[in-house]
């Protein structure tokens, strides 16, 4: 009888690791989740679940005790890019000590298997000064010139993961992620990516209103839906594949698009205002995944208006059990 596989999740009680968690419990793993929160919309499935800082030493061998096959290292102190670009000191710092104790804790404790989560906030800010992109193929991160805070200890942790593999042999993989969106995730508070913020500001809107759109509304990205992100690590994860890969969607879309298509399935007429004193990040930025197919054969699927329909109704959702949004002005059909 096969041993069933011990599997760590930290930042379980986010977004994707929620999300990963039960991807994990379906395919028959036992799991531990970890995070310094419970998961805030649903229960987790995971076998144990602990409440740790991980910025400190001694909760990351906790974390990881027990015969731990594998490590998914999602714990990060992240948020869109409002927080990204003011919080630099408490994000690097946060992450660099998150990242650097767990990956030692893993090797001590005889973790086979350890996975980090990096960000296409590392690419260099120099190949993405235009909203009509050239993908970012892996390579494009050097000469470095990430973005600020979280893009320079994302890049550190990349090449410390390289160091672990060349100094103890230890078993990394490093994945790229290109702006993961769907339900369950952050929708306010300061923290929630595009999708997220768009899909809320387009509930709580009335047909025929307006809504705040950061920038000019011509800065481009790509969006991949969380199903597709969780089927990407743990694809990576069996994969014999250590060097860093993209895991994002290649489909580039304006954040005035992004609008547009939310308003078509909130089935609303929309005016925008766009604010350009707000933040918004590098002009473009789009997946390269011409390596991400090579090596695992695969590439994400799910379309961004059936990841945005999801998405959108279970804000929408969450906003009417909160007595946000009137019934008077809901949507026009779209319940």
């Amino acid at each position: 009888m096969a041993t069933m596989k011990r599997v760590l999740v930290t930042g379980a009680g986010g977004f994707i690791g929620h999300h990963l968690v039960n991807r994990l419990k379906r395919e028959g793993c036992w799991v531990r989740g970890v995070d310094l929160k419970w998961p805030e919309y649903e229960n987790s499935r995971a076998d144990e679940f602990d409440l740790l800082d991980l910025r400190k030493y001694d909760n990351c061998l906790q974390a990881t005790r027990g015969g731990i096959d594998e490590v998914y290292n999602l714990a990060a102190d992240m948020g869109g890019i409002g927080y990204i670009t003011g919080a630099l000191a408490d994000i690097a710092r946060n992450n660099i000590l998150i990242n650097t104790h767990m990956l030692e804790a893993s090797r001590l404790n005889g973790v086979r298997r350890f996975l980090f989560s990096s960000s296409a906030c590392v690419y260099a800010g120099y190949r993405q000064r235009s909203a009509d992109v050239t993908p970012l193929c892996e390579e494009d991160a050097y000469p470095a010139d990430p973005e600020p805070g979280y893009g320079w200890e994302k890049l550190f942790a990349e090449e410390l993961c390289r160091y672990y593999w060349h100094d103890y042999e230890f078993d990394t993989r490093i994945v790229r992620f290109h702006n993961v969106y769907g339900p369950l995730g952050t929708y306010e508070g300061g923290k929630e990516k595009a999708p997220a913020a768009i899909c809320r500001k387009i509930a709580l809107v009335p047909n025929g209103g307006e809504i705040q759109v950061w920038g000019d509304g011509k800065q481009t990205r790509s969006f991949m839906y969380v199903d597709d992100c969780v089927e990407g690590l743990m694809r990576l994860m069996a994969s014999e594949y250590r060097e860093p890969l993209n895991l994002g969607n290649d489909r580039l879309i304006t954040i005035n698009g992004l609008v547009d298509l939310v308003c078509e399935i909130a089935q609303k007429r929309l005016s925008k205002i766009h604010d350009i004193s707000k933040p918004q990040g590098v002009r473009g930025r789009n997946s390269d995944n011409m390596r991400l197919a090579q090596v695992l054969g695969w590439t994400p699927s799910i379309s961004l208006e059936t990841g945005l329909e999801v998405t959108y109704k279970w804000i929408q959702g969450e906003l009417k059990k909160a007595g946000r949004i009137p019934l008077k002005y809901a949507a026009h059909g779209a319940d």
